[in-house]
């Protein structure tokens, strides 16, 4: 197996169900492979250090935080760096085109996309604007960083170019249940919630993704999604899930679509905007009593990111 200079990072908590499926897949092209743990109590530790990858813990904030503590204080010497989640996997055809390609590029490319191809009980998702979603996931060591969000954050280049990798997808296939999912979605919602209303009031004065229409995919998802946050409350979920739905065909993926769609576009946001009404209500829009009911309700400094 031909290997690239690459090392991957894995960010787990209590991951004992997709750890081994990952591990297996980066280490077929990656020289290097650390999983990062927030002390997980399960089988989680033991599966990586029997997968002979490094193994490193520190108490978790959110996922930018714990991804830029990985990159400030884990040595790293590869040429690459990688972002991966636990319950992610390289298609072989994405990985021969890594493997092919990466040694090649020339030195202005610092930044790879690849197309992400999302499950949802077991069914790919490729309708409703679901597919195909780039993200950056390999940077050139020294080049990236996670920008700094509460929710959907992305990777930040501090220069050069970026180029698409194509051939095949990055799969993100999680195999716990309906349970699971939504009290994970749950905890989603109040750091979407924060996420927004720092937009308004400014907690952190953080570094983010530059919103352009005319930008790349994820410029361009974020200037749409600031003009749906311009919608009022409780009626944008509405429309929303109607574009989702109908409008870009989520009703042509059947029963599991219909699911998706009412669960991911119309609850997920509907229960954000009422987070956010929650919040605003309990604070009378106070700034300061933001802050401080994030804290004693959730157990979040929200200045920290």
């Amino acid at each position: 197996m031909t290997k690239v200079s690459i090392t991957a990072i894995i960010l787990t908590h209590n991951e004992e169900l997709h750890l081994k499926r990952c591990l297996n897949n980066v280490k077929a092209f990656c020289e290097r492979v650390i999983v990062v743990d927030s002390y997980s109590t399960d089988n989680t530790e033991s599966i990586a250090r029997s997968e002979n990858v490094e193994f490193v813990q520190n108490k978790w904030i959110n996922y930018s935080y714990q991804f830029n503590w990985a990159l400030d204080n884990v040595p790293i010497n590869s040429e690459w760096v990688l972002r991966i989640d636990a319950d992610e996997y390289f298609t072989n055809n994405l990985i021969q085109e890594l493997r092919t390609r990466l040694p090649k590029l020339s030195k202005e490319i610092t930044g790879i996309y690849v197309k992400r191809l999302m499950y949802f009980m077991d069914m790919p998702l490729k309708k409703g604007g679901m597919y195909p979603i780039w993200h950056i996931k390999l940077w050139r060591n020294g080049y990236g960083y996670c920008e700094h969000r509460w929710m959907d954050e992305r990777v930040i280049l501090r220069s050069g170019k970026t180029i698409e990798f194509g051939k095949g997808d990055l799969i993100d296939h999680n195999l716990n249940n309906m349970t699971w999912w939504t009290n994970k979605h749950n905890q989603y919602t109040i750091r979407e919630a924060i996420d927004i209303l720092d937009g308004i009031y400014n907690f952190t004065n953080a570094d983010r993704l530059k919103p352009k229409l005319l930008g790349n995919q994820e410029q361009r998802k974020r200037w749409l999604k600031l003009k749906y946050l311009s919608f009022p409350l409780f009626i944008r979920p509405f429309i929303y899930w109607f574009i989702r739905y109908f409008i870009l065909g989520g009703f042509l993926e059947g029963k599991r679509g219909f699911i998706w769609n009412c669960l991911h576009a119309f609850w997920y946001r509907y229960l954000v905007d009422v987070k956010i009404y929650e919040v605003l209500r309990e604070t009378k829009k106070n700034r300061s009593k933001i802050i401080e009911y994030f804290h004693l309700e959730y157990g979040y400094d929200i200045t920290k990111y």
